[in-house]
């Protein structure tokens, strides 16, 4: 453990630093509502894993697996998790990691993902990791944290090589990237340090492992209060720095995009004669200097289905209602630049929940029609008989968004501009 003492004082400027930066992590990812949509995406992917695992079905690569598809949706949580999926990338001359072609490894892995999902103590889950670990398999280290921490983000901080950097240099420490024990130990710092400014921080331990993320990276730097002489290669720095405000400046543009696409739907069901829910963290963004609020119902409408599935369905980024009912004409989840997967099983869920073949669009730019037919043809998604699952574009939406609102009645004014799935 360390002595905290020894960071008091220049440990909250830090985390203010953090917090201010317009670009830091906090800002562009763990302050956004939005990345809560992937929680229960990627609990479900999970669920799907172990399936596949316990009925002989999952397959022996990494690639088409139902696993590739739960690292893609965690690997596009910003740059804070590029990479996450690397680990776990068959390599057949090394022969790792070790879980494709050993059933044996195969079977121990589902288990521990399994006990890892329905387990909530600390103390049960860290048997469960102590259990894996023992196994020694073969490439399979800690990266598995990244796939722990959307299970358990109080419990689990993820695990990269920025992380550890910058873990290293804040608490003067030398742990290493692929050792479970170097994991452990510095969760334990981890937790420590954050029950210790948890009043700065936060519980869900994504906020302060960006900020180590962050200092890693060399974007945010020890204070000179804290004597800690940082060594980074100016070079280094620089060119991050250029690729982080380019990354945040195609981020701006994104984000305008997909409020685009939420006003253009929310004004056409209400042309329509639809009422109209946008995603409920979306309310506070504009789109054309007006609040996308304006363009939802105030209070999303009362359904008969446990709190999980409306707590899911609130956040879903366009949905049209029958006037004055809780009854659900049509789905929408705008994927600009975001997880493909994501968004569909989002739907799905909430298409299966609904116990009805709901209609459902997936709305995403042109580029990204492979990546959907891509996706939808997965065999962790054979069974979209249960859905009607379609696709539009956005080039189309913003074309032909006036003349649908002046001709329309209903939502058959899609048909022609939506694409099947099939």
């Amino acid at each position: 453990m360390i002595d905290l003492n020894s960071i008091d004082g220049w440990f909250t400027q830090i985390i203010e630093l953090y917090k201010k930066d317009p670009n830091s992590v906090y800002n562009t990812w763990f302050a956004k509502d939005s990345r809560l949509k992937y929680f229960r995406s990627i609990r479900k992917g999970i669920t799907k894993v172990i399936d596949e695992i316990e009925k002989g079905s999952f397959g022996n690569d990494f690639k088409g697996s139902s696993l590739e598809s739960v690292l893609q949706s965690i690997s596009e949580q910003k740059e804070v998790f590029q990479g996450a999926s690397h680990a776990f990338i068959w390599k057949p001359k090394l022969r790792i990691p070790d879980i494709y072609e050993n059933e044996e490894n195969k079977r121990a892995f589902g288990a521990f993902l399994e006990a890892c999902l329905q387990g909530q103590s600390e103390t049960s889950l860290l048997k469960e990791v102590d259990k894996l670990a023992n196994r020694k398999i073969k490439g399979l280290g800690p990266a598995v944290a990244n796939i722990l921490y959307f299970l358990h983000p109080t419990i689990f901080p993820p695990f990269n090589t920025a992380m550890v950097e910058g873990f290293n240099l804040l608490f003067q420490q030398k742990i290493k990237l692929g050792s479970w024990e170097s994991y452990l130990f510095m969760r334990e710092i981890i937790n420590q340090v954050n029950k210790a400014y948890i009043r700065e921080l936060s519980k869900d331990l994504g906020m302060v492992t960006g900020l180590l993320f962050e200092v890693g990276t060399g974007e945010i730097q020890p204070p000179l209060s804290s004597g800690i002489v940082v060594k980074m290669d100016e070079e280094k720095i620089r060119k991050y720095l250029d690729k982080r405000s380019s990354s945040t400046s195609m981020m701006n543009k994104e984000e305008n995009a997909h409020q685009e696409q939420q006003y253009l739907l929310a004004k056409l069901g209400w042309a329509l004669g639809y009422d109209v829910w946008i995603a409920v963290n979306d309310h506070g963004k504009e789109y054309g200097g007006e609040k996308l609020g304006r363009q939802s119902l105030k209070v999303f409408p009362a359904l008969p289905y446990p709190q999980e599935v409306v707590d899911t369905a609130k956040l879903i980024d366009v949905i049209w209602f029958k006037k004055n009912t809780n009854d659900i004409e049509a789905v929408f989840e705008v994927e600009n630049t975001t997880s493909i997967y994501s968004g569909i099983l989002r739907m799905y869920d909430l298409s299966l929940s609904l116990g009805r073949k709901q209609v459902c669009y997936l709305v995403a730019p042109k580029n990204r029609e492979k990546e959907i037919l891509a996706q939808v043809r997965r065999p962790s998604f054979h069974d979209l008989a249960d859905m009607e699952l379609r696709y539009l574009f956005f080039e189309e939406i913003c074309d032909h968004c006036e003349a649908m609102c002046k001709f329309g009645n209903d939502k058959g004014v899609l048909d022609k501009l939506a694409k099947d799935c099939c």
